[in-house]
């Protein structure tokens, strides 16, 4: 048990230190809503690498994290937000708004819609569709 703790401590700093660089390419803000001004934290895009990946780890703010960790509770207008987030140039924050939309795509006719007129590359669809959230 201490092992597993330790490799898990370890990652999370390893995490941590990823912090400045990926503020800076999220400019301080959710990379989800695009929020600025409140704290943001590093979510990992399943499936996580074996070792932490820039490319693999997005910002997002405390509503973003409570939704990626509870699915259930993604619902209403208030997500219209990752109609933009799934076109964005960054692979790991197109996964993400796209696994949402999905979730919410069962509950809104708006999230139906905008999943119909996404197009991800090959590659970046692969990587959303062998986990979900």
């Amino acid at each position: 048990m201490a092992k597993g703790y330790a490799q898990h401590q370890a990652r999370m700093m390893a995490i941590q230190g990823m912090g400045k660089d990926l503020a800076r390419r999220a400019k301080s803000k959710c990379e989800i809503t695009g929020v600025g001004g409140e704290s943001l934290f590093p979510y990992e895009v399943p499936p996580v690498p074996a070792e932490p990946d820039i490319e693999h780890t997005i910002l997002v703010c405390e509503r973003c994290r409570e939704a990626l960790e509870n699915p259930a509770t993604l619902a209403g207008r208030e997500w219209n937000c990752l109609s933009e987030a799934v076109w964005s140039e960054l692979p790991a924050v197109q996964v993400t708004a796209w696994r949402m939309l999905r979730q919410i795509a069962n509950r809104e006719h708006w999230a139906r819609e905008s999943l119909e007129h996404v197009f991800l590359d090959p590659e970046i669809q692969l990587w959303a569709d062998s986990a979900e959230l």
